[in-house]
């Protein structure tokens, strides 16, 4: 999907699309060929407050927000009212709760890497009270063969989830607990803040796609979880109401980008790159490697249960149709590239395939990712420790910088595997295509040893950014700026397609890279229990 900015009259019109991630803002302006007509991109600047504590400035969210849009639309040589549409993918689970009345928040925002409920997720797994919960839902699921009851007999909490998070700041906020007992206080994640902000504070929404990742929204139910609110004394008041991923949520005030420009779509950043890469289809796959690792499975209209602990999330619901993934995660990926590069291992990121790829072998260091914990949501329990630490194991007098190199690059691959695997256990659904995106996907070696390890082509697209672009197909087809997914479809374009290379997949039996596997999961178990505290 080429950049081109040419030959446009003022009759034609584009599609918007903002990305809010973990390290940047960006907006996009796309034709109807999918093609990128204009780009803007501004850093997200994370606040450190206390070990173990990320959070972000809602004001200068906000301002990004509004100048990556500008931008955008300046860069493609276009005026604001040829933006027929608007689309919004966010980062998930990232939250702050705000004043109804004067739209003040109490807090910075509360990212999905935040820490600090930790000890109360720790706390609340081990209680007699979640026992007690489990042992009812799984009566209640002999009763009456409900895969919700199975699955709420097999949840546990993260530090991932809103619910603990928002649980600390109901009892740490003086301001926020006298909101909420005064019924002025709202909650959001990002998308409902930026919502609130465009309409002057008129709408306060979401949508499934965000609601399913916050780990209190009821997936089966489709609504949110009355029973998880009770249970952590979470008010049901201060959360926004859900509607349809494709929806008109209402226009931009005219003050803040001249025109008023509707806003048809708020998507969660992966389900919005798993639209984007086209995988509406069951058992289509998607890896999306950027700050973190994400695998996401369509598991077809109806929500996968899952017997390591795994709750489904929404996709997307566009009418009245659902669409429903299961997804596995692991966190570090682009933050490991990023430590490596700072202590000098290497200067430019292009440098690491061509420095992998010059030794044999890793000369038996591992290197397990654990920047921030083991945190592998859709692994079993052991592989999920907060107090984990990040380590090089096997190191010798004959390592050196692309032994160690390698051995980084090792780990993104066996992360892979790992969630690979567990997927098609616990999912049992037949693959029918893999698809990757985000930055680390443009290294070969980690794209290569994948489809290896996995057995199986994988498509790279030419255009990484897809929660950008699955925000504008689906903001796109509310409009009718696009008619159909099958028209979608239509517009994708590859870059490569990898193909596994007999010998080395992890799945044969003399598979070179079976001990190799082995011995980094060995050296996961070493990291673990490391730090006293997460």
């Amino acid at each position: 999907m080429g950049t081109q900015r040419n030959g446009f009259t003022r009759r034609e019109s584009c599609v918007l699309a903002v990305d809010v991630g973990t390290t940047s803002v960006r907006c996009h302006v796309y034709d109807q060929r999918a093609n990128i007509r204009g780009s803007c991109t501004k850093k997200v600047s994370l606040l450190y407050p206390e070990p173990g504590r990320v959070e972000m400035d809602p004001e200068e969210l906000w301002q990004g927000f509004v100048t990556v849009v500008k931008g955008a639309v300046q860069d493609s040589g276009l005026q604001m009212c040829q933006m027929t549409a608007l689309g919004i993918s966010t980062q998930r689970a990232t939250f702050t709760t705000w004043d109804r009345q004067t739209g003040k928040t109490f807090h910075n925002f509360i990212s999905w890497q935040d820490l600090r409920a930790a000890e109360m997720v720790r706390s609340w797994n081990s209680s007699c009270t979640m026992k007690a919960v489990h042992g009812v839902m799984k009566v209640l699921h002999v009763l009456t063969r409900q895969k919700r009851f199975l699955a709420a007999s097999l949840v546990v909490f993260t530090p991932q989830h809103v619910s603990l998070r928002l649980a600390w700041a109901l009892r740490n906020v003086p301001q926020l607990k006298q909101a909420v007992d005064e019924g002025t206080c709202l909650f959001g994640t990002i998308d409902t803040w930026l919502l609130y902000k465009l309409t002057k504070g008129s709408v306060h929404a979401t949508d499934y796609s965000n609601a399913s990742s916050t780990g209190i929204f009821d997936s089966y139910q489709m609504c949110w979880s009355g029973f998880l609110c009770s249970l952590l004394s979470l008010p049901l008041s201060i959360l926004p109401r859900v509607h349809n991923t494709s929806h008109n949520f209402g226009s931009s005030d005219p003050s803040i980008f001249g025109v008023p420009i509707p806003i048809t779509s708020l998507m969660a950043d992966q389900q919005a790159a798993m639209f984007g890469e086209c995988c509406f289809d069951t058992g289509d796959v998607k890896i999306t490697m950027g700050t973190g690792t994400f695998m996401d499975i369509n598991t077809g209209n109806k929500p996968h249960t899952s017997v390591a602990g795994l709750y489904p999330l929404v996709g997307w619901k566009i009418g009245s149709e659902v669409v429903y993934l299961a997804e596995g995660n692991a966190a570090g990926t682009g933050t490991a590239i990023k430590w490596a590069q700072e202590i000098e291992l290497f200067s430019d990121v292009k440098e690491t395939d061509s420095m992998a790829n010059s030794v044999k072998d890793s000369d038996g260091v591992c290197f397990v990712p654990s920047f921030s914990g083991l945190q592998c949501r859709w692994l079993f329990a052991p592989l999920n420790d907060p107090k984990a630490c990040a380590a090089f194991m096997g190191l010798k007098p004959s390592t050196t910088k692309s032994h160690l190199v390698r051995a980084i690059l090792e780990s993104i691959a066996f992360r892979n595997k790992q969630l690979f695997d567990v997927m098609l256990r616990e999912t049992r659904i037949p693959i029918m295509k893999i698809r990757a995106d985000g930055g680390v996907c443009t290294n070969d070696f980690i794209m290569q040893l994948t489809t290896d390890l996995l057995g199986r082509k994988i498509s790279r697209p030419a255009h990484f950014d897809m929660s950008c672009l699955g925000a504008a197909f689906v903001a796109g087809l509310a409009v009718g700026y696009w008619k159909s997914k099958e028209e979608l479809k239509k517009l994708q374009m590859s870059d490569r397609l990898f193909v596994p290379q007999s010998g080395k997949g992890g799945g044969c039996k003399d598979g070179v890279y079976k001990p190799v596997l082995q011995s980094w999961e060995e050296a996961l178990q070493r990291s673990m229990h490391w730090y006293s505290q997460p």
